[in-house]
């Protein structure tokens, strides 16, 4: 952050580092020892740990339980029932993120000033029976219906968590507490096949109702239920989380001060947030990054129907769909440890976006059955592997303030998915999908030339903050607390 933007801050009511909790509470901070402040912090951190990530994650399986639902549902049977047409399926998954996208600035700009405990598992209740209610659909209008407003409903969980994870670690923390977020989401797409195939086989005309529609009453159910027990677990943010002990919050504000330089505490304007987030050219490099990356990344809502190409019967194929995003998780999972170890971003996007393209590229190449289900390995690992490294580039990149941060992870996020709405049209010439997996391998091309010269712009900047530095160009009392000053992580 520049000094010209904390002077501007400085005019909207936010402030530098300062007393931001009790003054009493500062002077225990100060007399603590380095090894006693690390004990403190390390309990923090473990608590937290312990708090946030498992709520989080459930949020999340479920939150893509619901969503890819449908992709489930086609393999049993929801076209016929449904009676859809030519590329009324693809409309389907398409219109969700009509909704999905409407809702997301908005949301976190509101998320700013309502408690995350109670905002996020509310969302989570409605989109839960939002979803349920597909089983109740008849026609197409009313599939395409539900659709759009469990998009709109879905739309404040995964920016507002993103959000909620900036407010709390660091960000030499965030790549691989991202990972554990996401791992979720490719979890789900594996655990999904296989609850689809265990309705499939033990419920399928249960009561009169096609298996389809069981899937979606059973992952609803589940939805709210996790919901509610979410409100009770969930924190607010560092200053506001009364569950915690003065000490406790004191040292979580602080670590937050340090990745940054200003409190979080302090609320400022939200449309001089939004404002400073537009003006940003950080923030359309990163949008340009996530729109390339989503756009080969539909792919998971057709990784069952790619699967149907191999010619197993339906619990068979539903089954096979778990393989490949286990190994992405694993693959997610060692590419942010990496990512966080060695405090590094780009090289942990561009390298498995390379394998992803390979992936594509053997899948347009071949309808031979080997051949093409590793090519599925390396489209989920290369392509979703480093997703979380992106998402928590994201919140290192743009750390402060709050609503700045807050807005600019909303548009990232609305403009990364803008993709989900063309990109299912891309899915029409079955079995081999030439035109899709192309399309893909280009975009993944895209998103590592957007991720070379983001990588090279901040690097720039680095070297700006440290020639200002070394001439005294900041105020000596800019805010800095670390000893180095604010630094980009590359």
């Amino acid at each position: 952050m520049t000094k010209g933007e904390l002077q501007d801050l400085d005019k909207h009511g936010n402030t530098h580092v300062e007393n931001v909790v009790d003054p009493a509470l500062n002077d225990e901070l100060a007399q603590l020892s380095p090894e006693q402040y690390a004990a403190a912090e390390r309990k923090l951190i473990w608590k937290l740990d312990l708090r946030i990530m498992p709520c989080l994650w459930l949020m999340i399986v479920l939150n893509y339980l619901d969503r890819n639902a449908l992709a489930n549902a086609r393999i049993q049977g929801i076209e016929e029932s449904l009676n859809l047409k030519g590329s009324q399926f693809n409309t389907a998954i398409s219109v969700l993120f009509a909704g999905y996208i409407a809702l997301q600035i908005p949301s976190n700009l509101i998320l700013t000033r309502v408690r995350p405990s109670l905002y996020l598992p509310g969302c989570m209740a409605a989109w839960g029976v939002v979803s349920g209610l597909s089983a109740a659909v008849h026609n197409f209008e009313g599939l395409v219906i539900v659709r759009f407003f469990l998009g709109m409903v879905e739309a404040p969980y995964f920016p507002g968590a993103l959000l909620l994870l900036s407010s709390w670690y660091t960000k030499r923390e965030l790549a691989l507490r991202t990972s554990v977020l996401y791992s979720g989401s490719l979890l789900a797409g594996g655990f999904g096949g296989l609850v689809g195939a265990g309705v499939q086989s033990g419920l399928d005309g249960s009561r009169g109702l096609d298996s389809w529609r069981w899937l979606f009453i059973i992952e609803a159910s589940l939805t709210v239920f996790v919901a509610l027990c979410s409100m009770l677990i969930l924190p607010d943010y560092p200053h506001s989380t009364k569950s915690l002990s003065p000490l406790e919050r004191a040292i979580a504000v602080r670590r937050i001060q340090v990745m940054a330089s200003i409190s979080d505490e302090k609320k400022g304007s939200v449309l001089y947030g939004l404002r400073l987030a537009i003006t940003d050219y950080k923030v359309w490099l990163l949008s340009l990054m996530m729109i390339a990356k989503t756009s080969a990344g539909a792919v998971m809502s057709f990784i069952p129907t790619l699967a149907e190409t191999f010619g197993y019967g339906k619990v068979e194929t539903l089954l096979l769909v778990a393989p490949p995003y286990v190994f992405a998780t694993i693959v997610a999972l060692a590419v942010s440890y990496s990512s966080d170890r060695f405090s590094e971003r780009a090289y942990h996007v561009v390298i498995p976006m390379v394998f992803a393209m390979a992936g594509y590229i053997m899948a347009a190449s071949t309808l031979a059955l080997p051949a093409r289900y590793l090519s599925l390995f390396l489209m989920l690992a290369g392509q979703y592997g480093p997703y979380n490294v992106a998402l928590a580039w994201i919140s290192s990149t743009i750390p402060q303030p709050l609503e700045k941060r807050s807005a600019a992870i909303a548009i990232i996020n609305t403009i990364g998915n803008i993709a989900q709405i063309y990109s299912p049209y891309f899915y029409f010439d079955g079995p081999r999908y030439y035109q899709a997996m192309i399309a893909n391998a280009c975009f993944c091309l895209a998103c590592l030339c957007a991720t070379l010269i983001l990588r090279w712009c901040l690097l720039w900047e680095n070297r700006k903050l440290a020639s200002a530095e070394a001439n005294e160009v900041q105020e000596p009392d800019n805010g800095r607390i670390d000893e180095k000053g604010f630094r980009y992580l590359l």
